[in-house]
């Protein structure tokens, strides 16, 4: 595959091949402008522009944004000085999920500015429960998906580094009707129109992580694109044809999508030794086609195959994906799964969901 940044790259393998419709899922190729380029060769792409991805590239810029269009956010300073700790240090451009520090001290604060460099964006620590809500517009409409939960800490109970996640749940329960309605007025509708209004319509997946706070709900970040684990788990919940609901991007503001969700699903991410810092590869993993046979779905991530082997190749190894009627019986499908694969150093958290049964 070509790298994130060779666009031409891309486009090339779609003429090649004919590929109907392209779907973007990494952040660094929709930065680096690859439906921009599409776009002008005429071809099918699902995703925003370079200058519409800023939203996901840097902090700064959705900061600023979030201002404009009157989207609700944490504050932000010029210094940690000007908070109580604990305070959040955020990398201004991209860090695949892990450019974000709690400080809950002096110390702290220090060695994150001195880890993510010198443009970060300083806030508030807000407190309540995260929610991923994630809509795909067409630069007019927005069609949300089921909320879901991600897991980013490293280890159980939300200890440890941030990492990419390390597993999600999708369950209808997580957001009420109303709270649900309330995302939809008070930040995704008022980012699609102000994106309209600067003249970079959003097109493609928009990603808002959420903290349901007791003033409400309000935005940690914008992610471009579908997250990771979250889509693991909205797709094995979906029912239904995902290529309608795809064909947005072209239809018009009054088309309607009906949508139908399973009741639950929940992925575990397994993960390398030493990730997230220093992930190690080469382990062969053994016990896949069981975890299927129970049901699940293993998604891959960071695997590659040598010489009939299977093997780790990267610090995010395997989404292991099932679901349930209940959130309980999707979290016993899911673990059921997770306890039939091996590899050495495999690491994973034993409470994805856990939050989910404490709040029911």
């Amino acid at each position: 595959m070509p790298a994130p940044e060779n666009v031409s790259g891309y486009l090339h393998i779609a003429a090649t091949y004919s590929i109907d419709l392209t779907i973007v899922g990494p952040e660094a190729p929709l930065v680096a402008g690859v439906v921009d380029v599409f776009q002008r060769a005429s071809r099918k792409i699902i995703g925003p522009t370079r200058a519409a991805a800023r939203l996901e590239a840097s902090k700064l810029f959705a900061k600023k944004f979030f201002a404009r269009a009157g989207i609700p956010t944490a504050r932000a300073r010029e210094s940690w000085n000007e908070f109580a700790f604990p305070v959040v240090i955020k990398a201004d451009g991209l860090a695949a999920g892990k450019g974000v520090v709690i400080a809950q001290n002096r110390i702290e604060a220090e060695r994150a500015i001195e880890q993510l460099g010198p443009h970060v964006v300083i806030e508030e620590f807000l407190e309540g429960e995260e929610v991923s809500f994630i809509a795909l517009s067409n630069g007019e409409m927005i069609l949300p998906f089921a909320p879901t939960q991600d897991h980013k800490r490293i280890f159980d109970g939300d200890r440890g580094p941030n990492t990419g996640g390390m597993g999600a749940y999708c369950d209808p329960r997580i957001l009420t009707s109303q709270e649900s309605g309330d995302i939809m007025e008070r930040i995704m509708l008022p980012a699609i129109r102000q994106m309209r209004k600067e003249g970079n319509p959003f097109t493609g997946f928009l990603y808002a992580g959420l903290m349901m706070t007791t003033e409400g709900p309000k935005v940690l970040e914008f992610n471009v694109r579908l997250g990771d684990p979250e889509t693991q788990a909205l797709m094995h919940n979906f029912r239904g044809d995902f290529a309608e609901v795809l064909t947005l991007t072209e239809a018009g503001p009054e088309t309607v999508y009906p949508q139908s969700w399973a009741d639950c699903s929940l992925c575990v991410v397994l993960a390398a030794q030493g990730y997230p810092e220093r992930p190690r590869v080469g382990d062969l993993i053994t016990g896949i086609a069981e975890a299927e046979a129970a049901g699940a779905i293993a998604f891959h991530a960071g695997t590659v195959k040598r010489n009939g082997e299977l093997l780790t190749n990267g610090g995010r190894v395997l989404g292991v994906t099932s679901g349930g009627e209940t959130l309980q019986e999707a979290i016993n499908n899911a673990y059921k799964a997770v306890g039939k694969i091996h590899f050495d150093g495999m690491q994973y958290r034993k409470d994805i969901g856990q939050k989910g049964l404490r709040r029911w």
